[in-house]
């Protein structure tokens, strides 16, 4: 229904009700930028933020929501930590038996072209990142790839550039990324229907992820 303009003192009202509950993102972004607080401990104490306000200023937080969200959370976090842990033992396998490893002696002796190389690198580089998180991933693949990027007169620069954007689009890549799970189970959704919206954005993150490992003018200049 079309409802009249409210009052200018309705107005002032509304906001000063919302802006206990609109100053949190701004703690958080405080808390992040000035290093006051880890991740974790910010988005704890946003958590009690605003249980806070939900039982004592707003006063709709009863106790019967606060259980069902408990055991919401609980379900969601339970089935977020399964996929992790099957994420870490894939990560596991693949560093003890030294996948990347033999990937890469196998591409330094067989292509020739550096194109091909590159092309080889960056396979590798998608693979790792689906079952592993940016950090380990960069330190599994950091020391294989830098001397086989000197080989090849590839840039460090370039690669990190590479190495960065390519582990980050593993972590969404169908049928084993790490944050593809998490954001299907968080939006309760397939994975079908996950991934089909997810198109899009991928042919742009690869043709993205092409142009930066191909056309070297677009990550350094000398």
């Amino acid at each position: 229904p079309v409802g009249g303009a409210l009052p200018r003192a309705e107005m002032l009202r509304l906001a000063w009700l919302a802006s206990p509950a609109l100053l949190m993102p701004v703690l958080i972004l405080a808390g992040l930028r000035f290093g006051l607080a880890t991740p974790t401990e910010i988005s704890v104490i946003a958590v009690l933020y605003a249980m806070l306000m939900g039982a004592v200023l707003y006063r709709d937080l009863t106790w019967g929501r606060f259980r069902r969200a408990m055991l919401e959370a609980g379900v969601a976090t339970g089935i977020v930590l399964l996929v992790i842990m099957g994420s870490a033992a894939v990560g596991w396998v693949l560093t003890f038996d030294q996948v990347p490893q033999r990937f890469a002696a196998w591409a330094a002796g067989t292509l020739r072209d550096p194109l091909l190389v590159i092309l080889a690198m960056n396979v590798i580089m998608l693979l790792v990142g689906m079952p592993l998180d940016l950090p380990p991933a960069i330190l599994l693949l950091g020391p294989i790839f830098v001397p086989l990027a000197a080989t090849i007169g590839l840039d460090p620069l370039q690669l990190g550039i590479m190495m960065v954007l390519n582990l980050g689009i593993g972590l969404y890549t169908p049928p084993v990324g790490t944050t593809l799970f998490i954001s299907t189970t968080l939006a309760r959704s397939t994975m079908a229907e996950t991934t089909r919206e997810l198109w899009p954005f991928f042919a742009v993150a690869i043709a993205l992820l092409a142009a930066v490992s191909y056309i070297p003018a677009l990550t350094i200049r000398y």
